[in-house]
């Protein structure tokens, strides 16, 4: 995504360098093509925001086409899912099925005491930032086909499944994915 950061407080600021300062320190450990990525996910996050931060994104969502699909428009969805996550790692329900070029509003409750997410992508993409999550476990980011919701809270997000194929979601709060909080998702063409 391309833009300038935006920042709600200095607080936020400094976790931001706080952030690029450890994955600095981590370069030579990391590989420079990691180091790379990470660093390009940190400059292009608009707004970057740290998992439990209480600052709201500001401006409009970027809709940026992934495998899984792209940012949907609250006018079109069609259908609303509602899914649980709790403290015992788990999403309910955790199998759901769509149609190409469906818009679905998800409704994201947490249950638990703990913070959960709810992440969408492919398996590899969620295998690769789940490492960075154990790495760097309070990385900033914020994305529209993510959802970070507060113990006893609720959130959600607007996907439009504009591809066919099998993706996953799952929480990839550090030790979340690893402990099984993960879920199927099958979208059929047309």
């Amino acid at each position: 995504m391309a833009g300038s950061a935006h920042y709600s407080s200095p607080q936020t600021k400094f976790k931001m360098k706080k952030t690029t300062s450890t994955l600095l320190s981590k370069t030579s450990q990391l590989g420079i093509a990691t180091f790379i990525a990470l660093a390009g996910l940190a400059a292009t996050a608009t707004p970057a925001l740290a998992h439990g931060d209480k600052a709201k994104a500001t401006g409009p969502v970027v809709k940026e086409q992934k495998p899984w699909g792209i940012a949907g428009d609250l006018k079109a969805v069609k259908r609303t899912v509602t899914l649980t996550m709790d403290d015992k790692m788990r999403f309910t329900p955790d199998t759901l099925s769509f149609k190409e070029g469906e818009t679905v509003r998800f409704v994201v409750k947490n249950s638990g005491k703990l913070l959960h997410e709810l992440v969408i992508g492919t398996r590899a993409e969620l295998d690769a930032h789940a490492a960075l999550m154990e790495k760097f476990p309070n990385m900033a980011h914020d994305e529209p086909y993510m959802a970070h919701v507060d113990p006893g809270k609720q959130g959600g997000l607007v996907w439009t499944f504009n591809r066919p194929g099998d993706f996953e979601f799952a929480c990839l709060v550090a030790g979340h994915f690893a402990a099984g909080m993960k879920g199927r998702i099958t979208v059929a063409a047309r």
